[in-house]
């Protein structure tokens, strides 16, 4: 049984996003939530500054594809191994893309630069709501909350890292580190399981880089990264192992 880790496409989660202004969400509140929503995530996008917390946690994996960004692995299969009842796993590293939501940026216009986005809201998110019962107010008056201006901060540095990302992972593909590469485990009851479809570092190609973009890599904290990437790899027998604990068959989604 094969399953393809692949990058989930944008807006990943989102069901109504919405640039947030005072004139059309000026009643909106959001309440508490948990991690339910990713239950079924078999992958997360995942971006070069977070490598080295992932890493501890989850493999650390690149979609496959001529632009496919780096990914971290939560399941073999639909379902998220790291979430139980929608609450994340103790003293684990949650991935940045999870901790935005429901926020995101959004372009203005189809040309937009990277100026031109606003602090976008999921208004189809359950967490919305215009009940003033524990829940958070978006603008204080005619201003952003303090909570929004925290989100909006949080948006703006995840996504000036997925732009260091995908000039990272161009720079990997153009000097041709990464090759595809296939995982295959056996869960307990002698199940096998295999995961295709993604890409890895390869660790001789790095090696044998020549000096000047060794230099340049590290400069730009390119070879962290990939150590970071590489050390990763040791997760996977955790996850297997993690998955094999829960009672339910694999289902085949490749």
């Amino acid at each position: 049984m094969a399953t393809t880790p692949t990058a989930p496409r944008q807006p990943l989660f989102y069901v109504d996003p919405q640039p947030l202004n005072l004139q059309q969400h000026r009643e909106i509140r959001l309440k508490n939530g948990n991690y339910a929503f990713t239950s079924e995530a078999l992958a997360m996008p995942a971006v070069f500054g977070e490598f080295a917390d992932l890493s501890r946690h989850y493999p650390v994996l690149f979609a496959g594809g001529d632009d496919g960004g780096p990914i971290a692995l939560l399941g073999v299969d639909a379902i998220n191994v790291f979430v139980t009842d929608g609450v994340w796993a103790a003293d684990h590293y949650i991935p940045a893309y999870v901790r935005r939501h429901p926020f995101g940026l959004m372009a203005l216009t189809p040309e937009a630069k990277p100026e031109e986005y606003a602090l976008a809201l999921d208004v189809g998110s359950p967490r919305v709501t215009t009940d003033a019962t524990e829940s958070i107010a978006l603008f204080e008056g005619e201003e952003p909350s303090a909570f929004v201006k925290e989100m909006l901060n949080f948006c703006s540095a995840y996504s000036a890292d997925a732009l260091v990302t995908i000039e990272m992972c161009r720079a990997l593909r153009a000097k041709g580190v990464l090759v595809d590469r296939r995982l295959d485990g056996t869960l307990p009851d002698g199940q096998k399981i295999g995961i295709d479809g993604f890409q890895v570092v390869d660790a001789q190609k790095l090696t044998d880089l020549d000096a000047e973009t060794i230099v340049d890599w590290h400069r730009r904290g390119w070879m962290s990264a990939c150590f970071f990437h590489l050390a990763s790899m040791q997760r996977v027998s955790d996850l297997m192992g993690l998955r094999a604990k829960i009672n339910t068959p694999i289902k085949n989604i490749g």
